[in-house]
Parts: structure tokens; sequence; C-alpha cells
């Protein structure tokens, strides 16, 4: 069934500002929804806590499935990949309602830690490679309570957020955040050089639905580029330990092979665990390295080309999880196993 891009049409004498209404189908629940407002927008305001992230449309944490109806959008969400608009998934955050709905639709998880203020104090600040720094923060009164792929804003002095996912597993004891530095960024050039040891840090958080699913015993894939390793890294400390682990792949694509900041601690984190993999892929490696080249998203279609049985969890770039996504879906990924988190820098940063 067609249900993107449905046309509602009107009715002679009738008003195209009348409320149109959602039923969620797993509940009967119904909300109104005005012709200029979201999907999402209209859950909100009815006190229903579709789950959502970014509200953008990069993400997917809002998607849907609609089972009647038809939605539009202004513009097409990059959050949504042919095949999932195909099998009748829409995005809350940016559909529109062109006709009465039925709908699939999850809800905010209710396992996740309430974010809070965090005071922590620096530990070190550490360029690791070329513009990556280690920020490694200890939090006043002890470690707060997150799900590993959970991220934490700090807090400028002027009360301006920058958001950093944790690279540190909760049985730890700091904070690690990987920073990237923009050029011209006010916080991440600007404020984060400049920090010392000692200095007290404002946090907020946790914050996100990129986590990690205990109770889910597929085989792991892990996929990530740049800084996108850092709530990977905090899932692989996680497992280490667990008797019921499944199999982990991670995939980690960079440029070169001397920003692989992580690449010897990966490999320790995976010797604790029963079956792991750990496959680094360059863009734009040297003659001398004889690892995997190209992107990283291919390597993991070469080295499993069936993907029905795996759960996938993606982070970095946009257009690395915009192309994976995708393709991951068309070599028979779940779309409801497949958990993402994209990097969108502001210019400001």
């Amino acid at each position: 069934m067609t249900i993107i891009r449905a046309v509602h049409k009107v009715e002679e004498g009738t008003s195209e500002t009348a409320a149109l209404h959602v039923t969620l189908a797993e509940t009967g629940k119904t909300f109104p929804v005005q012709p200029h407002e979201s999907v999402l927008a209209a859950a909100l305001n009815a006190g229903i806590e579709l789950a959502h992230e970014c509200k953008t449309g990069f993400c997917g944490s809002c998607r849907v499935r609609v089972l009647a109806g038809g939605v539009a959008y202004a513009d097409d969400p990059i959050g949504l990949s042919d095949q999932e608009r195909g099998c009748g998934f829409a995005l809350a955050c940016q559909a529109r309602a062109q006709t009465n709905l039925v709908i699939e639709a999850p809800l905010m998880p209710t396992d996740r830690p309430e974010p809070s203020q965090i005071t922590a104090q620096v530990l070190a600040v550490d360029q690791v490679c070329g513009d990556i720094t280690r920020l490694r923060l200890s939090p006043v009164g002890g470690m707060p309570a997150f799900l590993p792929g959970q991220y934490v804003d700090v807090v400028t002095q002027s009360g301006a957020t920058r958001s950093f996912s944790i690279a540190s597993a909760p049985d730890e004891t700091m904070i690690e955040l990987h920073i990237r530095t923009i050029p011209g960024g006010m916080f991440t050039a600007g404020i984060v050089p400049a920090l010392k040891c000692g200095e007290v840090v404002a946090l907020h958080g946790p914050h996100g639905l990129f986590r990690l699913r205990l109770d889910d015993f597929r085989p792991l894939v892990l996929v990530a580029t740049g800084t996108g390793i850092a709530p990977l890294r905090a899932m692989l400390a996680a497992l280490k330990g667990d008797p019921d682990c499944p199999p982990v792949a991670l995939y980690w694509g960079m440029r070169e092979e001397s920003e692989l900041y992580l690449a010897d601690e990966i490999a320790t984190l995976g010797a604790a665990l029963e079956d792991f993999t750990f496959v680094p892929v360059l863009s734009r490696a040297a003659e001398s390295w004889s690892g995997r080249r190209g992107y990283v998203q291919d390597a993991v279609l070469e080295d499993l080309p069936d993907l029905s049985e795996h759960a996938l969890y993606l982070c970095g770039s946009p257009a690395m999880i915009g192309a994976a996504r995708g393709r991951f879906l068309e070599a028979g990924a779940s779309v409801n196993h497949i958990y993402v988190d994209s990097f969108h820098f502001a210019h400001n940063l």
C-alpha cells in the first residue's frame, strides 16, 4: 500500500483547517493533528510521548509505520530510506497528515535515566590525533546513571550547549568525551584547548535513545566513522564480562592510519569478549596500509552479505549513515534492529 505522498482531498464546502485524527494501533488512543503540525508535534501536544530524538528528520528515531491514511513532507527527510518508505514507514517529526491516520508508533522508553545537572572536574585533556581531543572528566559525587551509547551536553558559561557521546561505560569512574575540533568553533577550537586539569565543567544529561539493547541476543555489528567510535567504545566496555554476550563485529572507518587513535584499546576491550572482530577501514590509506580500504559500509557488506539476523548500531557522519542504512536494508537487515546516532556539526561548534 502506498502511503507516502498520499493526497488529502477536501470536499467542497469543508474547511482545510479542520483537524484530522491519528490513532495509535497498539492502544486505540486517538489525538488531533492540525494541517500545519507534524504528527510528532501533535502527539506531544496531546501528552503522548512518541519516541523521538533530533526532530529534524536526520536520526530516524521517530519512525512510525502508517497502517492507514497518508502523509506528506515539505522536504524529503534524510533519516528515511527508500526501502523504509516502501514498507510504509514515515518520520513523525516531519510528516504532515493528509488524511486521518492509523499508525504503529513506539513510545519513549521508560528505562532511560532522568537527565540532571552534573558538575565534573577535568582530569585530562589529550590531543590523541590531528584534530581529535580526548577529554576525561571526574563527576563530583560519583558517576551519574546512563546507558552505553547516550550523550551529555556540555554547558558553557554563556549557557550554550554542545553535545558529545559518552565514551566510557557506566561502571567506569570518569566521563570520557571524544571531541573533534571544528575550525573557528567557539567550543571545540576556543574553550577545549584552554581547559586545565582541575577546572570545573558543567554537564547536563544523559540524553539520547541510542543505547545498547542488552535484551537483544542477535549478533552485533557496530559501525562507526570518526569520533562515532566513542559510544561504541562505551558499549564494548559495558559488554566486557557478560557471559551472554553475542558475537560482536566492530567496523571503524577513518581516512588515514594515524587517525585510528583508539585501535589498541578496542583490541584490548574486544579480547575480553568470547567472539569479537575488529575491522578498521581507511578511505585514504597509504600504500603501506595492509588492512581494508574504502568505505566502512562496503566492508561490512563484503564480510556479511546477509544481515537479516544481526542488530546494527551505526554512529558517525550523515553520509555514512544514509548510505549504510539503505544498503543494509537491501541486505536483509531488520528495520527494527538498525539503531542510529548521526553526527551533525554546527558551524560555530
